[in-house]
């Protein structure tokens, strides 16, 4: 019986550490003073939890093909910001502004993602939960 409730217990605390693991905070992984602006073909869009990801094809500043990942927030969240599982599609052409990751060249986090046809919806970014003043737009 003790070994049970041992093996419970700790398969209880991997789930809890785990998630909190992959739950990270914006500023652990983003610069939020390194906004960029991408336009590509999607590539392929992973509805998940905790975060969702869109993936595009487009060209850097030096005409080179990137293949980009931007995370978003979670379904639920995109869910509540107008998205749907079938708002995009492979193929599709997209504007993305986003932050830059600080560590990887070719991952960035979504602020909004503009389609062709104009609509425009939020990247649902847990930037949010940053303090207040980070939030502010910067004006050059």
């Amino acid at each position: 019986m003790k070994s049970r409730m041992a093996l419970i217990t700790g398969a209880a605390i991997l789930v809890l550490v785990v998630s909190a693991y992959a739950h990270h905070p914006f500023s652990a992984e983003y610069d939020w003073k390194q906004p960029v602006t991408l336009t590509g073909t999607v590539s392929k869009v992973e509805w998940s939890n905790p975060h969702a990801f869109l993936y595009i094809d487009g060209k850097d500043q030096n005409g080179e093909v990137m293949h980009w990942t931007l995370e978003m927030g979670s379904p639920a969240a995109l869910t509540h910001a107008g998205w749907s599982r079938t708002s995009l599609k492979m193929g599709d052409q997209v504007t993305v502004d986003a932050w830059m990751s600080k560590t990887k060249k070719d991952h960035a986090n979504v602020k909004s993602v503009k389609m062709a046809d104009g609509r425009e919806l939020s990247g649902a970014s847990s930037i949010g939960m940053m303090p207040q003043e980070k939030n502010k737009p910067t004006t050059n």
